[in-house]
Protein backbone atom coordinates (compact mmCIF):
# COMPACT_ATOMS: atom_id res chain seq x y z
CA UNK A 1 0.00 0.00 0.00
CA UNK A 2 1.25 3.42 -1.00
CA UNK A 3 -0.33 7.18 0.34
CA UNK A 4 1.45 9.44 -1.77
CA UNK A 5 4.55 7.59 -2.17
CA UNK A 6 4.41 6.45 1.70
CA UNK A 7 5.54 2.65 1.55
CA UNK A 8 3.68 0.22 3.41
CA UNK A 9 4.50 -2.83 2.64
CA UNK A 10 1.86 -5.03 4.67
CA UNK A 11 -0.39 -2.53 4.96
CA UNK A 12 -0.12 -2.48 9.07
CA UNK A 13 -0.57 -0.31 10.78
CA UNK A 14 -0.97 1.46 14.59
CA UNK A 15 -3.85 3.15 15.38
CA UNK A 16 -4.52 6.63 17.36
CA UNK A 17 -5.20 5.63 20.89
CA UNK A 18 -5.98 8.64 23.53
CA UNK A 19 -3.81 8.02 26.68
CA UNK A 20 -2.31 5.12 24.98
CA UNK A 21 0.06 5.42 21.72
CA UNK A 22 2.14 7.87 23.09
CA UNK A 23 6.10 8.06 22.28
CA UNK A 24 6.89 4.40 24.39
CA UNK A 25 4.34 2.91 22.70
CA UNK A 26 4.53 3.76 19.30
CA UNK A 27 8.48 2.96 20.05
CA UNK A 28 7.32 -0.83 20.75
CA UNK A 29 5.38 -1.44 18.30
CA UNK A 30 7.32 0.25 15.52
CA UNK A 31 10.29 -2.52 16.77
CA UNK A 32 7.40 -5.26 16.30
CA UNK A 33 6.85 -4.48 12.56
CA UNK A 34 4.55 -1.90 12.91
CA UNK A 35 4.64 0.07 9.39
CA UNK A 36 2.59 3.10 9.80
CA UNK A 37 2.22 5.03 12.72
CA UNK A 38 -0.26 7.73 13.97
CA UNK A 39 -0.01 9.89 16.96
CA UNK A 40 -2.92 10.35 19.88
CA UNK A 41 -5.05 12.83 18.92
CA UNK A 42 -4.34 16.12 19.30
CA UNK A 43 -6.40 19.21 19.52
CA UNK A 44 -6.12 21.34 16.41
CA UNK A 45 -8.18 24.39 18.83
CA UNK A 46 -5.60 23.83 21.48
CA UNK A 47 -2.75 24.41 18.88
CA UNK A 48 -4.22 27.50 17.59
CA UNK A 49 -4.71 29.17 21.18
CA UNK A 50 -1.11 28.39 21.70
CA UNK A 51 -1.49 25.85 24.76
CA UNK A 52 2.02 25.15 26.22
CA UNK A 53 1.38 21.33 26.84
CA UNK A 54 -0.27 20.31 23.83
CA UNK A 55 2.86 20.63 21.31
CA UNK A 56 4.25 17.89 23.27
CA UNK A 57 1.87 15.45 21.94
CA UNK A 58 3.21 15.88 18.66
CA UNK A 59 6.65 15.14 19.58
CA UNK A 60 8.12 12.34 17.99
CA UNK A 61 11.43 10.82 17.05
CA UNK A 62 12.85 9.79 13.61
CA UNK A 63 12.66 6.55 14.09
CA UNK A 64 9.23 6.61 14.12
CA UNK A 65 8.60 7.92 10.87
CA UNK A 66 6.36 7.27 8.49
CA UNK A 67 4.02 8.87 11.13
CA UNK A 68 0.33 10.62 10.96
CA UNK A 69 -0.01 13.32 13.38
CA UNK A 70 -4.05 13.15 14.41
CA UNK A 71 -5.89 16.35 14.76
CA UNK A 72 -9.65 16.31 15.81
CA UNK A 73 -11.54 19.70 15.76
CA UNK A 74 -14.61 21.09 14.10
CA UNK A 75 -13.93 24.35 12.69
CA UNK A 76 -12.12 24.05 9.36
CA UNK A 77 -9.98 27.59 10.14
CA UNK A 78 -8.50 25.94 13.47
CA UNK A 79 -7.66 22.31 11.71
CA UNK A 80 -6.20 23.73 8.63
CA UNK A 81 -4.27 26.14 10.99
CA UNK A 82 -2.86 23.82 13.32
CA UNK A 83 -2.28 21.37 10.41
CA UNK A 84 0.17 24.49 8.53
CA UNK A 85 1.58 24.93 11.80
CA UNK A 86 2.49 21.47 12.12
CA UNK A 87 3.70 20.47 8.31
CA UNK A 88 5.97 23.76 8.07
CA UNK A 89 8.01 23.55 11.59
CA UNK A 90 6.31 26.32 13.14
CA UNK A 91 4.78 24.42 15.96
CA UNK A 92 7.64 24.06 18.29
CA UNK A 93 11.31 23.34 17.53
CA UNK A 94 11.56 20.05 18.79
CA UNK A 95 8.15 18.72 16.73
CA UNK A 96 9.51 17.36 13.49
CA UNK A 97 7.46 17.33 10.37
CA UNK A 98 5.69 14.19 9.92
CA UNK A 99 4.74 11.93 6.93
CA UNK A 100 1.04 12.69 6.97
CA UNK A 101 -1.73 14.76 9.00
CA UNK A 102 -4.48 12.68 10.12
CA UNK A 103 -8.17 14.19 10.90
CA UNK A 104 -10.19 12.29 13.51
CA UNK A 105 -13.81 12.01 12.56
CA UNK A 106 -14.44 8.47 14.58
CA UNK A 107 -13.39 9.04 18.42
CA UNK A 108 -16.87 8.37 20.12
CA UNK A 109 -15.95 9.67 23.62
CA UNK A 110 -18.94 12.01 24.98
CA UNK A 111 -16.88 15.19 25.34
CA UNK A 112 -15.55 15.24 22.18
CA UNK A 113 -19.00 14.51 20.25
CA UNK A 114 -20.74 16.68 22.25
CA UNK A 115 -18.50 19.52 21.01
CA UNK A 116 -19.46 18.40 17.20
CA UNK A 117 -15.93 16.80 17.00
CA UNK A 118 -14.81 13.24 16.01
CA UNK A 119 -17.61 10.79 15.26
CA UNK A 120 -19.91 13.69 15.68
CA UNK A 121 -18.82 14.91 12.20
CA UNK A 122 -20.45 11.78 10.57
CA UNK A 123 -23.59 13.79 11.05
CA UNK A 124 -22.31 16.75 8.47
CA UNK A 125 -20.92 15.52 5.29
CA UNK A 126 -20.47 18.88 4.02
CA UNK A 127 -18.37 20.69 7.38
CA UNK A 128 -16.41 17.03 7.54
CA UNK A 129 -15.53 17.66 3.43
CA UNK A 130 -14.94 21.19 4.21
CA UNK A 131 -12.25 20.62 6.86
CA UNK A 132 -10.09 18.17 4.47
CA UNK A 133 -10.76 20.92 2.03
CA UNK A 134 -9.59 23.81 4.18
CA UNK A 135 -6.36 21.07 5.69
CA UNK A 136 -5.67 19.76 2.16
CA UNK A 137 -5.02 23.59 0.42
CA UNK A 138 -2.96 24.73 3.69
CA UNK A 139 -0.34 21.59 4.31
CA UNK A 140 2.36 20.00 1.44
CA UNK A 141 1.44 16.64 3.63
CA UNK A 142 -1.19 14.09 2.53
CA UNK A 143 -4.28 14.11 4.55
CA UNK A 144 -5.82 11.32 5.55
CA UNK A 145 -8.98 10.38 7.76
CA UNK A 146 -10.00 7.81 10.15
CA UNK A 147 -14.08 7.40 10.25
CA UNK A 148 -16.60 5.31 11.87
CA UNK A 149 -19.51 3.15 9.91
CA UNK A 150 -22.27 6.26 10.92
CA UNK A 151 -23.43 7.86 13.78
CA UNK A 152 -25.76 5.46 14.55
CA UNK A 153 -27.61 2.44 13.02
CA UNK A 154 -29.95 4.65 11.06
CA UNK A 155 -26.75 6.18 9.61
CA UNK A 156 -24.21 4.45 8.49
CA UNK A 157 -22.97 6.72 6.10
CA UNK A 158 -19.57 5.89 5.54
CA UNK A 159 -19.21 5.13 1.65
CA UNK A 160 -21.09 8.60 1.29
CA UNK A 161 -18.74 10.38 3.79
CA UNK A 162 -15.72 8.48 2.31
CA UNK A 163 -16.49 9.73 -1.05
CA UNK A 164 -16.83 13.54 -0.37
CA UNK A 165 -13.48 13.37 1.89
CA UNK A 166 -11.82 11.87 -1.17
CA UNK A 167 -13.62 14.59 -3.49
CA UNK A 168 -12.30 16.69 -0.96
CA UNK A 169 -8.95 15.98 -1.40
CA UNK A 170 -8.16 13.27 0.95
CA UNK A 171 -5.28 10.54 0.67
CA UNK A 172 -6.66 7.75 3.03
CA UNK A 173 -9.61 6.31 4.64
CA UNK A 174 -9.73 4.63 7.70
CA UNK A 175 -12.91 2.83 8.48
CA UNK A 176 -13.42 1.75 11.82
CA UNK A 177 -16.23 -0.95 11.34
CA UNK A 178 -18.51 0.41 14.37
CA UNK A 179 -20.72 3.59 14.86
CA UNK A 180 -20.47 5.56 17.46
CA UNK A 181 -23.48 4.34 18.99
CA UNK A 182 -21.59 1.21 19.77
CA UNK A 183 -18.88 3.00 20.80
CA UNK A 184 -16.57 -0.58 20.82
CA UNK A 185 -19.33 -3.10 22.06
CA UNK A 186 -20.11 -5.37 19.25
CA UNK A 187 -18.52 -6.47 16.21
CA UNK A 188 -16.92 -4.65 13.88
CA UNK A 189 -19.04 -4.32 10.76
CA UNK A 190 -16.74 -5.59 7.68
CA UNK A 191 -19.32 -5.04 4.53
CA UNK A 192 -19.30 -1.35 5.81
CA UNK A 193 -15.63 -1.66 5.10
CA UNK A 194 -16.46 -3.09 1.80
CA UNK A 195 -18.71 -0.35 0.40
CA UNK A 196 -16.35 2.39 0.95
CA UNK A 197 -13.45 0.33 -0.64
CA UNK A 198 -15.76 -0.03 -3.55
CA UNK A 199 -16.77 4.13 -3.24
CA UNK A 200 -13.54 5.43 -3.72
CA UNK A 201 -10.05 5.01 -5.04
CA UNK A 202 -8.13 6.26 -2.83
CA UNK A 203 -6.29 3.46 -0.51
CA UNK A 204 -8.90 2.13 2.39
CA UNK A 205 -7.78 0.58 5.58
CA UNK A 206 -10.06 -1.40 7.96
CA UNK A 207 -10.44 -0.97 11.76
CA UNK A 208 -11.45 -3.25 14.26
CA UNK A 209 -11.27 -6.78 15.69
CA UNK A 210 -8.09 -7.28 14.53
CA UNK A 211 -6.36 -9.29 17.59
CA UNK A 212 -4.89 -12.04 15.24
CA UNK A 213 -3.81 -12.92 11.71
CA UNK A 214 -6.92 -15.02 11.41
CA UNK A 215 -8.87 -11.94 11.98
CA UNK A 216 -6.61 -9.73 9.51
CA UNK A 217 -6.93 -12.47 6.68
CA UNK A 218 -11.18 -12.25 7.50
CA UNK A 219 -10.45 -8.41 7.44
CA UNK A 220 -8.79 -8.33 4.09
CA UNK A 221 -10.66 -11.15 2.10
CA UNK A 222 -14.21 -10.24 2.96
CA UNK A 223 -13.51 -6.14 2.55
CA UNK A 224 -10.73 -5.77 0.01
CA UNK A 225 -9.07 -3.14 2.11
CA UNK A 226 -5.48 -2.12 1.17
CA UNK A 227 -4.39 -2.28 4.58
CA UNK A 228 -5.12 -2.70 8.20
CA UNK A 229 -4.96 -0.66 11.84
CA UNK A 230 -4.71 -2.30 14.85
CA UNK A 231 -5.78 -0.72 18.34
CA UNK A 232 -6.84 -2.86 20.73
CA UNK A 233 -5.34 -5.60 19.73
CA UNK A 234 -1.41 -4.49 20.17
CA UNK A 235 -2.28 -3.46 23.97
CA UNK A 236 0.39 -5.61 25.50
CA UNK A 237 0.88 -7.47 22.71
CA UNK A 238 2.92 -5.68 20.49
CA UNK A 239 3.72 -9.40 18.98
CA UNK A 240 0.62 -9.00 16.98
CA UNK A 241 2.65 -6.81 14.39
CA UNK A 242 5.06 -9.77 14.33
CA UNK A 243 2.40 -12.53 13.80
CA UNK A 244 1.00 -10.44 11.20
CA UNK A 245 3.86 -10.14 9.29
CA UNK A 246 4.94 -13.82 9.81
CA UNK A 247 1.20 -14.35 7.93
CA UNK A 248 1.87 -11.81 5.15
CA UNK A 249 5.42 -13.26 4.69
CA UNK A 250 4.41 -16.76 4.83
CA UNK A 251 6.57 -17.72 7.90
CA UNK A 252 6.02 -19.47 10.93
CA UNK A 253 5.00 -17.42 14.10
CA UNK A 254 6.27 -18.31 17.69
CA UNK A 255 4.54 -16.29 20.27
CA UNK A 256 6.64 -14.90 23.15
CA UNK A 257 7.71 -16.60 26.07
CA UNK A 258 6.18 -15.38 29.71
CA UNK A 259 9.64 -14.05 30.21
CA UNK A 260 9.79 -12.18 26.87
CA UNK A 261 6.69 -10.95 27.80
CA UNK A 262 7.83 -9.37 31.28
CA UNK A 263 11.25 -8.01 29.99
CA UNK A 264 8.86 -6.55 27.27
CA UNK A 265 6.69 -4.92 29.60
CA UNK A 266 9.95 -3.60 31.58
CA UNK A 267 11.35 -1.94 28.56
CA UNK A 268 7.89 -0.25 27.61
CA UNK A 269 8.26 1.78 31.47
CA UNK A 270 11.01 2.25 31.18
CA UNK A 271 10.67 4.46 27.43
CA UNK A 272 7.04 5.75 29.35
CA UNK A 273 9.96 7.18 32.10
CA UNK A 274 12.10 8.17 29.75
CA UNK A 275 9.76 10.34 27.80
CA UNK A 276 7.79 11.29 30.23
CA UNK A 277 8.99 11.79 34.29
CA UNK A 278 8.62 9.24 36.43
CA UNK A 279 5.59 10.31 38.12
CA UNK A 280 3.61 11.08 35.00
CA UNK A 281 4.50 8.18 33.53
CA UNK A 282 3.09 5.25 36.49
CA UNK A 283 -0.19 6.46 36.53
CA UNK A 284 -0.69 5.54 32.67
CA UNK A 285 1.97 2.48 32.88
CA UNK A 286 -0.27 0.75 35.50
CA UNK A 287 -3.33 0.04 32.69
CA UNK A 288 -0.36 -0.95 30.32
CA UNK A 289 1.23 -3.04 32.53
CA UNK A 290 -1.66 -5.19 33.39
CA UNK A 291 -2.71 -5.36 29.63
CA UNK A 292 0.87 -7.36 29.18
CA UNK A 293 0.40 -9.57 31.72
CA UNK A 294 -3.43 -10.19 32.04
CA UNK A 295 -2.61 -14.20 30.61
CA UNK A 296 -0.10 -14.82 32.81
CA UNK A 297 -0.09 -17.08 36.25
CA UNK A 298 -0.31 -14.98 38.46
CA UNK A 299 -1.90 -11.78 36.79
CA UNK A 300 -4.84 -10.82 38.98
CA UNK A 301 -2.57 -10.67 42.83
CA UNK A 302 -0.02 -8.89 40.58
CA UNK A 303 -2.67 -6.27 38.71
CA UNK A 304 -3.71 -5.35 42.32
CA UNK A 305 -0.20 -4.92 43.54
CA UNK A 306 0.85 -2.88 40.38
CA UNK A 307 -2.10 -0.47 40.67
CA UNK A 308 -0.49 0.29 44.41
CA UNK A 309 2.58 0.85 42.76
CA UNK A 310 4.71 4.33 42.86
CA UNK A 311 7.90 3.85 41.38
CA UNK A 312 9.29 1.95 38.08
CA UNK A 313 11.45 -0.05 40.33
CA UNK A 314 8.78 -1.50 42.41
CA UNK A 315 6.43 -1.99 39.28
CA UNK A 316 9.43 -3.77 37.59
CA UNK A 317 9.94 -5.90 40.80
CA UNK A 318 6.29 -7.07 40.73
CA UNK A 319 6.86 -8.10 37.01
CA UNK A 320 9.75 -10.18 37.12
CA UNK A 321 8.01 -12.53 39.59
CA UNK A 322 5.89 -13.60 37.78
CA UNK A 323 8.82 -15.02 36.20
CA UNK A 324 10.88 -16.47 39.19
Amino acid sequence: MKIHGIEIPHGLCLAPLAGVSDRAFRKISKAHGAEYLCSEMVSAAAICYGDKKTPKLCEFGDDEMPLALQLFGSRPDFVSEAARRISDGSLADYVKIPAAIDINMGCPVRKIVSNGEGSALMRDIPLAAKIVRETVKAVNLPVTVKIRAGFDEGQKNAPEMAKALEDAGAAMICVHGRTRAQMYSGKADLEIIAAVKQAVKIPVVGNGDIFSAEAAKRMINETGCDGIMIARGAMGNPWIFDELTAYFDGIQYVAPSTEEIVAEAARHLDLMCEFKEEQFAIPEARKIMTYYIHDIRGASAARGRINCATTASEMKEILYELVK
